[in-house]
């Protein structure tokens, strides 16, 4: 079976991540979607259990995907779960830098560990998870830019 590991802050998870995860999924046997979370710190604008919880409802209707989140180093948790990958969405060059230098420091940490890059689709390019916590913030309407349940959620205030 093979295993990838696509991780992430997913805070929140956008439709642009979702689509990563779909076409990883068309890939691989086993894919998990990891929430990290920075140096042991959860910063972020949802607790890591929240941002878990919003992977596991955008991610249930693919079988062979599931959830977890990991406080350590990404290849500890690869070499742990038995990934033979990590992906990766990227949307510009910026992204394509800063990806390929941790693919390499994580084929360092453990090799035979790959790294695949998926570029954005183009409906997706544009838009983050920054960019997403800023219209939050302001209460605008996210629909068109995250998954259904995660933004029903949002939508109906529970956050």
């Amino acid at each position: 079976m093979r295993t990838a590991v696509c991780p992430g802050s997913f805070d929140p998870i956008t439709l642009g991540h979702l689509d990563v995860i779909e076409r990883s999924a068309a890939l691989f046997d086993r894919v998990i979607v990891c929430v990290l979370v920075n140096g042991g710190k959860d910063t972020g604008m949802f607790p890591a259990e929240r941002r878990l919880e919003f992977v596991r409802l955008a991610t249930e209707h693919l079988p062979n995907v599931e959830a977890a989140r990991w406080d350590g180093l990404l290849a500890d948790f690869a070499q742990r779960e038995g990934a033979c990958a990590l992906v990766k969405g990227v949307r510009c060059g910026s992204d394509f830098d800063w990806e390929y230098q941790m693919a390499c420091i994580n084929r360092g940490l453990l090799p035979g560990l790959e790294t695949v890059l998926l570029p954005a689709s183009a409906q997706y390019v544009y838009f983050s998870s920054t960019m997403a916590r800023e219209m939050i913030k302001y209460g605008q309407d996210l629909t068109q830019y995250l998954p259904a349940p995660v933004a029903q959620i949002l939508r109906k205030g529970k956050d």
